[in-house]
């Protein structure tokens, strides 16, 4: 099908997504900068503490998922919104639970598969390109010999 196209159409669709893709990114580092702002703010602080935004801390259990009773009981309340909690400790000695939005090993599983489908899409589309390439190739090649076979 592409083959088909003027260079003048491919140029002009070329030029509408590229405008069209940085559209959306710009759309979307707006959101994504005001998001986190208002959720930190909706977030229940176990203990009802915050002493981890003015003092330093130390990380004592990092992001991970909330058990299903804490989810169901509501015993925790930071686990109400996202459903993962972090553990520290502030500089004062105070045992802080607080709300983060995801966990990092599973963001990193999550973007490796992603990644590795878009591979497996890449090379899938490439071998179909190459087996079309090499169709055309041979019926290019066949209607030529037929040609050149019928000229006395």
């Amino acid at each position: 099908m592409l083959e088909n196209c003027q260079r003048y159409h491919m140029v002009l669709g070329l030029g509408a997504l590229t405008l069209v893709t940085i559209l959306v990114l710009i759309i979307e580092s707006r959101y994504a900068a005001e998001g986190p702002r208002r959720r930190e703010q909706q977030f229940l602080i176990e203990n009802n503490s915050t002493c981890w935004r003015h003092e330093p801390y130390i990380v004592l259990q990092e992001c991970h998922p909330c058990s299903e009773f804490d989810i169901v009981s509501k015993s925790l309340g930071v686990c109400i919104h996202t459903h993962y909690k972090e553990v520290l400790r502030c500089k004062s000695g105070e045992i802080v639970t607080k709300s983060c939005d995801r966990v990092a090993l599973i963001e990193q599983r999550n973007f490796i598969k992603f990644e590795s489908a878009c591979f497996v899409l890449g090379v899938l589309s490439y071998l179909i390109g190459y087996a079309r390439d090499r169709v055309l190739s041979r019926r290019t090649y066949l209607k030529i010999e037929r040609q050149l076979n019928r000229v006395p």
